[in-house]
């Protein structure tokens, strides 16, 4: 069993996957609760939060008729950090002529673009190879058996909150569970939503979380920007609760069942019963009313990724998609939203791929994480046992793009 965690402000959710005997990854099982112990995607609880990891797993383990060991953790929000470095390593000596390269350089390579320098509070979480320079020759994804004197690895550094890490490991053993792994969210949503010709091309994951909104750009099959914007979809909930008068709890009803963030998308324009609090009698508003209180805050998010993308990375540009996965990608006229925001038509809503097994239930954008680290695990599985028999870069795989993970220089393992 490979058993998916995706710990979120608002939700918990689980996915359980078996391997069938092609080797595919089948849905067993998921599961969703609401969330408990967490401010804005951190753990400021580790009882409520291990209680509501606890039911979330079962529910799945139940649904999926298997129990649970360990999980594959997703870990996102405003405690992660990315970083664009370059590591070079010598393949042969000075005055002595070039020779084929080899899995030792690039190891070192990689080691030695990853040796930048870490603060005591902040864990290597990811180092993911981008290209590799052969000499002159820039832009090589398998440089194993080119001849040179000189390798140069780019990779994007990934690093997380040390103290984050170890409140979610606590928080999963006190529910009685092992970790197998952490992963980033958005690296693993993009295993489950993102093809390989938007990888390639350039492309922008958003996961429109409840307390903050993820950001990976990927260009060249690869991450080039990792950030993350505080806040999410708990502020448009918190609007529409203060321009009306209600509790949190009912505003955010009211955001699921009539919310739209792109007002020209609002053809018949229905009424919404907003509820009386402390006797006041409820009162009728319309979804259009509703959208000007949501559509504003929705295009400020929007821009703050837009804003953060351009000076977190040198991308003007990107020839892909903008990938849309999260709690946040349900509302009606959020596609259109980020089109105007973006200045782009290529915008469309990140849902996972059919797996087979469970039902359709995963097949939504909020399950994107959770269902990614799941494929993400199984690729992890696969290429632990391919680096033993020395594969990580095949001669079979030569020609072909390299799935993300086989690039990945430290991931569950």
């Amino acid at each position: 069993m490979i058993v998916g965690l995706d710990i979120g402000t608002n939700h918990i959710r689980v996915a359980i996957g078996e391997l069938n005997d092609s080797g595919g990854i089948e849905i067993a099982g998921t599961a969703s609760r609401k969330s408990a112990g967490l401010r804005n995607g951190v753990i400021v609880n580790i009882e409520d939060a291990a209680a509501a990891i606890k039911e979330a797993v079962e529910n799945a383990e139940q649904n999926a008729g298997a129990e649970v060991t360990k999980c594959a953790i997703g870990i996102g929000g405003t405690q992660i950090e990315g970083l664009n470095q370059r590591g070079i390593t010598p393949v042969t000596e000075p005055g002595r002529p070039p020779r084929e390269v080899t899995r030792g350089d690039i190891e070192r390579a990689i080691d030695n673009a990853r040796a930048v320098f870490i603060p005591q509070d902040r864990e290597l979480l990811h180092v993911v190879a981008q290209s590799f320079t052969v000499d002159n020759l820039k832009n090589i994804k398998d440089p194993t058996n080119m001849m040179c004197a000189r390798l140069e690895a780019d990779v994007h550094v990934i690093t997380a909150s040390k103290t984050t890490i170890q409140n979610i490991k606590r928080c999963v053993n006190r529910a009685g569970y092992e970790s197998s792994g952490i992963m980033l969210k958005t690296l693993a949503a993009t295993q489950a939503v993102v093809h390989d010709d938007e990888m390639d091309l350039g492309s922008i994951l958003i996961d429109m979380g409840a307390g903050t909104t993820d950001v990976l750009v990927l260009l060249g099959g690869a991450p080039v920007c990792t950030v993350s914007i505080p806040v999410g979809g708990n502020l448009v909930t918190n609007d529409i609760a203060i321009v009306k008068g209600i509790p949190v709890s009912a505003a955010e009803k009211i955001k699921i069942e009539s919310g739209c963030c792109f007002i020209d998308n609002i053809e018949i324009d229905r009424e919404v019963i907003i509820p009386g609090v402390g006797g006041r009698d409820p009162e009728l508003t319309t979804q259009t009313e509703l959208c000007t209180i949501i559509q504003p805050r929705v295009e400020e998010i929007f821009s703050m990724v837009r804003s953060a993308v351009i000076s977190n990375s040198n991308i003007r540009r990107l020839s892909g998609n903008i990938i849309l996965t999260g709690g946040g990608a349900q509302m009606e006229g959020v596609v259109e939203c980020a089109q105007a925001v973006f200045g782009t038509s290529a915008v469309r809503i990140g849902t996972p791929e059919k797996l087979g097994g469970a039902e359709a239930e995963y097949r939504r954008p909020e399950f994107a994480t959770v269902i990614g680290l799941v494929i993400a695990n199984k690729n992890a599985v696969q290429e632990k046992n391919s680096r033993k028999n020395k594969k990580l870069f095949s001669s079979e795989e030569s020609g072909k793009k390299e799935n993300l993970l086989t690039r990945l220089k430290k991931s569950f393992f």
